[in-house]
């Protein structure tokens, strides 16, 4: 028998409600299949089953709320059959016995707020159902209820527990280095011109593309840190920092983007942003991230200087491009450039290995039609 539980969805994120099941007992599940959707403080996922086998008992309902980790199925190995247990009569309960219920039933009436010892039992022997307390607490009178709050202070929330969380226990350094674009920028333009129009690149698929190649040179940036230790992450799934437009934050993962050419990662991050900001995401994109990049685009300043997001051991920022005097060749020339920052975790990794990084993300943007091999 396997265990089904809610996945890790982010250090910033300690429950989720089940909004509906996908699948059915007696359904068989494959590797990545969606089995549910949860709602969690910044978005609805998609949750996604990682074996394989057959739904044998589905064991939260729709509207309950799931602590991560929580058992929310079980499911039967493949080849595995339901054990059939030897039937026993039950036993009369003794005279004066507690009121019985079952656990199901107790957790239901702790968050219904029902007196289970009100509630009379319709299972064997008098044992109060789930269904006996939702019915009475459909027949109570409702009191006001408080209000609720909204997602985007559920959000905010949560972004703050994490962000102390990040501060109190990473020791962070930074470095930066400011980046000349100007050959990056003209080969993206070229590459475009043999493009239609909805297959553009923007130059964020090239720096993503960019960070990700990077990190191969640099495992210690990549992976996590926990227990005592440092975990190097095998693939490199970047984390995209999106802004929401209720406002809020919240940084699903680019999986493997270190092998992907630039035209699918660019379908990719589009794809990504339109689905975050409709509240729609996959378990694996919530909880994979190796590494997180703040890109702040055309709107934003020059330069970010970011706070890790726990477990991860580093943060790239990168702030808007910007034209400047350049000195080169002993001329002067106006140069596209931006500003790469780094944010990581001094338990794993040194200035001089972080500096070393920003270096070679110089050298990788100065040969951009090596990025799209």
């Amino acid at each position: 028998m396997i265990e089904f539980t809610l996945p890790h969805l982010g250090a910033d994120v300690e429950e989720g409600k089940l909004l509906e099941w996908k699948v059915q007992p007696g359904d068989m599940v494959k590797k990545g299949q969606v089995v549910a959707i949860v709602d969690t403080s910044k978005a609805a996922v998609d949750v996604e089953c990682w074996q394989e086998g057959t739904v044998h008992e589905l064991v939260a309902q729709p509207g309950d709320k799931i602590p991560v980790g929580g058992r929310m199925a079980t499911l039967l190995a493949p080849g595995e059959q339901p054990g059939a247990a030897p039937a026993r009569p039950a036993a009369p309960a003794p005279a004066g016995a507690p009121h019985l219920a079952s656990p199901a039933a107790r957790k239901r009436a702790h968050e219904l707020e029902v007196d289970i010892e009100a509630v009379t039992g319709t299972g064997p022997h008098g044992v109060v159902t789930r269904e006996d307390v939702e019915r009475a607490a459909q027949a109570a009178p409702s009191p006001a209820a408080p209000p609720t709050e909204d997602r985007a202070a559920a959000m905010r929330r949560a972004i703050a527990a994490a962000m102390a969380r990040s501060k109190r226990e990473i020791p962070h350094y930074y470095v930066s280095e400011t980046i000349p674009l100007g050959k990056a920028l003209a080969w993206l333009q070229g590459r475009n011109a043999t493009l239609p129009m909805n297959a553009r690149l923007l130059p964020a698929a090239l720096l993503l593309k960019a960070v990700a190649r990077t990190l191969g040179q640099f495992p210690e940036l990549n992976g996590f840190y926990g227990e005592g230790a440092f975990q190097p992450a095998t693939q490199v799934h970047l984390g995209v920092a999106i802004s929401l437009r209720q406002g809020g934050l919240i940084a699903p993962a680019l999986l493997d983007a270190a092998s992907k050419p630039l035209s699918q990662l660019m379908q990719e991050l589009t794809d990504l942003v339109k689905r975050a900001r409709a509240g729609s995401l996959r378990s694996s994109e919530m909880s994979q991230a190796t590494i997180t990049v703040t890109h702040l685009g055309d709107q934003g300043t020059e330069t970010v200087l970011g706070v890790i997001y726990p477990p991860q051991v580093a943060l790239v920022g990168l702030g808007r491009i910007v034209e400047r005097p350049w000195v080169e060749a002993g001329g002067v020339s106006v140069m596209p450039t931006v500003v790469a920052s780094l944010s990581a975790d001094h338990r794993v990794s040194d200035g001089h290995r972080g500096a070393r990084f920003l270096m070679a993300l110089r050298e990788a943007l100065q040969h951009p039609e090596e990025l799209d091999a």
